[in-house]
């Protein structure tokens, strides 16, 4: 592969280094990261091929990069499609399918691409390529949840077939780092064709792609089981080192307890997530162990802003004050992260650690609900998926909020439901999480609560605040590092206040994981990293 060149590290060290995290945890020797007992020790000896099974709690929502927006789906899809950028475990940008990229002046980024990559139906990657998907992405008709990721983007010039061209509406110095999320997987053109003649025919956009979906990346995908399993393959043809495995098979089991005796049982090799309450068991456990991860993920309880009384910042409040975020932390993660006083990680630039949040206070909660008009307290629902913390969660809060007079019905929605439903604004309160994927403050904060984000794309507290819209888009157009830190600080002091979530806290990944399993990691966004992974004997 071709080397970076010097300009873009001078240009990293002087505008990315405040842009991409620091680095999560301590130094790569005690991470926990790396997994097995490796070669050297002369227990196991790794070998090539074997299909890793993963079980997964949830199944993937799309095949199709541009067209969803949850873990479970990109855990899949970034196995198969492969983006520009490249993130590594410190958060650093490296490339990608592109090998070089500078800021040519305010507004225009030049990326210059690797050539002779293939897809994998044998059509050539390259600049016409590039643009037809990010064409795709940000097309009206597509409707993609990840649009604005890239909607600042106003031209798109091939310079040649293998250099390409972005020009913004106005200086953005994330961009690089946006165009590493994996929403910026290239798709085969010629399958981004016949994606669109096939909507010409009455097909819901991405149709195709999510049938038979085709990148570049080290595993091509071979079946998709509804509800059961995704299977991949190894791209014996791909054009950087080809991956150790022969497949991945992603299992669905949504079972916390059929997950573990899966694992513990060799019928699985990860177990994705692992529980809080479980780590114990594997820890007890011969020939398995516990891989932790900081994250730049937040977990929150989510209001509808758009609805009464969530439609009353008092209300908000109110309940933000009724939940103790700590007990939740200690009694349902068993301690597994760090409270949150807002959305951002200590990790994230943008992240200011003099904001403080809405502190318990049950009495204080009950004076701002009989403030909004509410002495006797209101009837609610709470949605929450199946994974077990985040019924735990709404559990937790259905018990503390009966305290102030609030009573709540938890519903337990399937996950496709779940993402479609409180993306339609459908929901009263709601139990999920966001990782911020590239590190910065406009991804932690813009989707999540920019009006222009309304539902699927972050949004789906449907917070509408005139303020926080004007801010954010101020501080994704300001090239200087130190304004858009102070932009930030002033947006999140205005979430405290409007509290259209319960910040709760910014997890550590945990998974169960086989002695067996060598070479793998798992990102500080969640992401598990597979294609240098190898089984042992």
């Amino acid at each position: 592969m071709k080397q970076v060149k010097k300009s873009f590290l001078l240009f990293i060290l002087l505008v990315t280094s405040v842009m991409v995290i620091a680095a999560c945890g301590s130094d790569d020797s005690d991470t926990g990261n790396e997994t097995g007992t490796g070669e050297e020790t002369g227990e196991q000896v790794a070998s090539e091929g074997g299909d890793l099974i993963i079980a997964e709690h949830s199944d993937a929502v799309s095949l199709d990069p541009h067209g969803s927006n949850d873990t479970p789906s990109s855990n899949v899809t970034f196995n198969i499609y492969e983006a520009l950028v490249t993130q590594n475990q410190d958060m650093e940008l490296e490339p990608g399918l592109a090998y070089d990229w500078e800021m040519i002046d305010d507004l225009t980024w030049e990326f210059k691409l690797e050539e002779g990559v293939k897809f994998h139906d044998g059509s050539d990657f390259n600049a016409e390529v590039v643009k037809a998907n990010l064409d795709r992405i940000l097309d009206d008709a597509i409707a993609s949840p990840r649009a604005f990721l890239y909607d600042m983007i106003s031209e798109i010039n091939v310079v040649d077939d293998y250099t390409i061209q972005f020009v913004t509406e106005y200086s953005f110095a994330p961009l690089p780092a946006h165009l590493a999320h994996n929403g910026g997987g290239m798709i085969s053109g010629e399958l981004i064709e016949k994606d669109y003649a096939a909507m010409e025919d009455g097909e819901e956009p991405g149709s195709v792609i999510n049938a038979e979906p085709v990148g570049t990346g080290p595993f091509v995908f071979d079946s998709w089981t509804p509800g059961e399993e995704i299977k991949l393959v190894r791209n014996d043809d791909y054009w950087g080192e080809p991956a150790h495995l022969d497949s991945i098979t992603f299992k669905v089991v949504p079972e916390d307890s059929t997950r573990i005796a899966d694992l513990e049982t060799e019928a699985a090799h990860i177990t994705d997530p692992l529980s809080p309450s479980d780590v114990s068991r594997i820890e007890a456990t011969e020939g398995v162990h516990v891989n932790k991860q900081p994250s730049v993920s937040l977990s929150y309880i989510g209001f509808n802003a758009s609805k009464e009384p969530f439609d009353d910042p008092l209300v908000r409040q109110a309940i933000s004050k009724a939940i103790d975020k700590d007990a939740i932390i200690e009694g349902i993660y068993d301690g597994a992260g760090i409270p949150a006083n807002g959305p951002l990680a200590p990790d994230v630039f943008g992240y200011d650690d003099s904001i403080e949040g809405l502190e318990y206070n049950v009495e204080e909660a009950k004076e701002l609900l009989a403030e909004a008009g509410y002495p006797d307290g209101f009837s609610t629902t709470i949605w929450t998926n199946d994974t077990r913390e985040r019924v735990d969660t709404a559990t937790f809060v259905q018990a503390q909020l009966k305290e102030i007079g609030v009573e709540v019905e938890i519903e337990q929605v399937e996950w496709g439901a779940y993402l479609e439903n409180t993306a339609a604004g459908e929901h009263d309160m709601f139990v999920l999480g966001w990782s911020t994927v590239t590190g910065d403050a406009d991804y932690g904060m813009y989707p999540l609560f920019h009006t222009d984000n309304f539902g699927e794309p972050g949004n789906r507290t449907f917070l509408d605040n005139a303020e926080v819209d004007k801010l954010l888009v101020e501080a994704r157009q300001n090239p200087n590092a130190d304004e858009r830190l102070d932009l930030y600080r002033q947006v999140q002091e205005i979430l405290v206040d409007e509290a259209p979530m319960i910040y709760i806290h910014h997890q550590e990944f945990l998974l169960g994981v086989s002695d067996k399993v060598q070479g793998f990691w798992q990102h500080p966004t969640g992401i598990l990293m597979l294609k240098d992974v190898s089984l042992t004997e």
